[in-house]
């Protein structure tokens, strides 16, 4: 299949009403093919971050279509940034997917980076209906990394004033944890979520070696509770891939064809690779 130069990409901005009146605003990278692949973002992220721009140029040039956008609260989609917005992110992921289904395209693949992980592994368990669904560095254990934002005591602070400030090292408001977006990614158990993922969905989870975010652990307990899953870790990785995102790329076009060739497999499979 002849390959497209970045130059020669289709690009179109394409807005999406959610169930909540919010415009969600998304960048469509139209090839030939119907086969589209959707890009999602993590934590205060957007759709311009730097693993989904590589992911989105490495896709069109093998052919198939691909679409970004921000979540609500983000970047340039409406609403108001929160903390939490776990499944309110997977509702806002089936208003894009059923958007563009009427556009007819066949959503192939759903691959989320970081929260955005959570929100396609959440998708699958909610809502079914995609055959195949990448996690990039999603977090397992919800509750752990909390403390390394909020600080110590939190949750009594949080219930003495009913929010808390995180702020920069400059000292300036960079968002603003309400207790109701806490609970809200307390009360988001991805245990439970993994056991109501469909056995016939492929799930494959690409984790760095060196994330310094959420640990590498997390990857391996999503590996012990999806069925139908293969975990590749990448040697030497952090969290956003810095260094590796050549590696991440080809990993994620070889699941992809890895899944539209072979019959799917119900035993966990761990891969390692180093970087080139």
């Amino acid at each position: 299949m002849a390959q497209l130069l970045p130059s020669e990409q289709n690009l179109e901005k394409v807005t999406v009403p959610n169930n909540y009146g919010e415009m969600l605003v998304g960048v469509l990278h139209r090839t030939s093919s119907s086969r589209l692949v959707i890009l999602c973002h993590g934590f205060q992220s957007s759709k311009e971050d730097k693993s989904l721009l590589t992911l989105a140029d490495a896709l069109t040039k093998e052919g198939f279509s691909a679409f970004r956008f921000d979540f609500a609260g983000n970047g340039e989609s409406d609403g108001i940034f929160e903390y939490g917005n776990y499944r309110k992110e997977a509702a806002d992921l089936r208003a894009v997917i059923m958007y563009l289904s009427k556009q007819k395209y066949d959503v192939c693949a759903i691959v989320g980076h970081s929260k955005g992980g959570n929100a396609v592994l959440l998708y699958a368990s909610i809502y079914g209906g995609i055959d195949t669904v990448i996690n990039i560095s999603g977090r397992f254990a919800l509750e752990r990394g909390i403390q390394g934002r909020l600080g110590k005591d939190f949750m009594q602070r949080i219930k003495t004033h009913g929010f808390i400030d995180v702020k920069n090292k400059s000292g300036k408001v960079e968002y603003r944890v309400t207790e109701e977006s806490l609970l809200d990614r307390l009360s988001t158990d991805m245990r439970a979520a993994c056991t109501c993922i469909n056995k016939e969905c492929r799930v494959r989870t690409v984790h760095g070696s060196a994330d310094e975010i959420v640990p590498v652990e997390d990857a391996k307990e999503f590996a012990k509770l999806i069925p139908n899953h293969k975990l590749h870790i990448i040697e030497g990785a952090n969290h956003n891939y810095t260094s590796h995102q050549i590696e991440l790329a080809s990993t994620v076009l070889d699941f992809l064809k890895l899944d539209h060739q072979a019959p799917s497999s119900s035993k966990p499979v761990i891969s390692i690779t180093s970087r080139l």
